[in-house]
């Protein structure tokens, strides 16, 4: 690749900063741009958002390049919060980083790069761009690390992203990444891999919640209609949610399925007609498992929806590729079907169902219902 014009997104993690010095290392022209996403409470000990900036600025120091400090959090408010407290008050349970990559690093962030003169950008992102002579499409594959491939959160991006987009790491496993950095005296060669979205990070997240969405109490029952206790409201809860629910002392001494009387409580089903949370015990209730969904919204990476047919599928990130069979609605590829040939655990509605044809990351939907 000829000498370019690189902005990288700086996190003040290790993964980006491994991305700035390699391109650099390249010969590319580098600037690093650090993304403020949340002011509401950032001043919190919860938000890093102060302390990773100061890391990122060290990180930019030692590899020799500027930085920019941006503030998206107008647009991460409007884009991306918004929906995230939308889909709760629905009962789902969204993922707000999937939609952070499409509508904020890779939209906002890329049109902001462009306007400072950048040819492309790169981000610490554990996946791969693949340029398809055959097809002239740009194509989203998984990281070499399977342990660290986050093609998943990525699945909603298109080809015009896809076109501007580095990802360096995308070619190393962790173990590499921290190797590299340690080695390059990088200040923050050790620091923890960030867990979570910054407008929560490890704060409780139903105190969260709270501030945003009333609870409106309701009866919890188990699938003989017993009633076993009061939850706070079903936004708090999510499918296969084992924490939290405040019956650990109940005990059903007929529980079935591999339960027993000390097996734990899961939330199998959310009804909101009724205001009713269920709840079943032991993990391998048949309520918990799924053999079919419906997905919506949905957003292919080349373009068009792929044809019907067998691929694999994760319903959730930490999970192994699921084989499927693939029926689309018809409906100009917005809308599908994905039937399992094993079941799968705690399909959530609100999660994305994002689809494979080996390592190459096709897109996905928003998981709708499940059966």
């Amino acid at each position: 690749m000829d000498k370019q014009r690189i902005v990288v997104g700086l996190s003040g993690g290790v993964d980006s900063a491994v991305t700035a010095y390699l391109l650099k290392r390249q010969g590319h022209e580098v600037v690093g741009i650090f993304m403020k996403n949340w002011e509401d409470d950032d001043d919190s000990e919860y938000c890093s958002s102060n302390v990773d900036f100061v890391d990122a600025a060290a990180v930019a120091d030692v590899i020799g390049i500027e930085i920019e400090h941006v503030n998206f959090a107008a647009e991460y408010k409007d884009r991306v919060f918004a929906e995230f407290l939308r889909e709760y008050q629905a009962g789902r349970t969204p993922n707000p980083d999937i939609l952070c990559n499409a509508e904020i690093k890779f939209k906002a962030f890329l049109d902001h790069a462009v306007r400072v003169g950048a040819d492309r950008i790169a981000t610490g992102h554990y996946a791969r761009v693949r340029h398809n002579p055959h097809s002239g499409l740009y194509e989203l594959l998984k990281g070499l690390d399977p342990a660290k491939d986050q093609s998943y959160f990525l699945h909603r991006l298109a080809q015009g992203q896809l076109a501007r987009t580095l990802f360096p790491v995308g070619e190393l496993h962790k173990t590499e990444v921290r190797r590299i950095a340690a080695e390059i005296g990088l200040p923050n060669a050790k620091k923890k891999d960030s867990t979570g979205i910054c407008f929560i990070g490890e704060r409780p997240f139903r105190e969260f919640l709270n501030r945003y969405i009333a609870g409106a109490p309701g009866p919890i029952k188990d699938e003989r209609g017993r009633v076993l206790g009061e939850h706070v409201g079903l936004s708090f809860y999510t499918i296969g949610q084992r924490q939290g629910l405040g019956i650990g002392g109940v005990r059903d001494k007929g529980a079935r399925r591999g339960g027993g009387d000390h097996a734990p409580w899961f939330v199998a089903r959310k009804e909101l007609a009724t205001n009713t949370l269920w709840v079943v015990q032991g993990h391998d209730h048949p309520w918990l498992q799924y053999g079919v969904l419906q997905a919506a919204d949905s957003s292919w990476i080349a373009g068009d929806a792929p044809a019907d047919g067998v691929l694999a599928a994760k319903t959730r990130y930490r999970q192994a590729d699921a084989p499927c069979q693939l029926n689309m609605a018809g409906d100009g590829g917005a809308r599908f079907e994905l039937s399992f040939s094993e079941p799968q655990w705690a399909v959530t509605p609100g999660q994305s169902a994002v689809l494979y044809d080996g390592e190459v990351c096709l897109g996905g939907g928003i998981i709708d219902s499940a059966a």
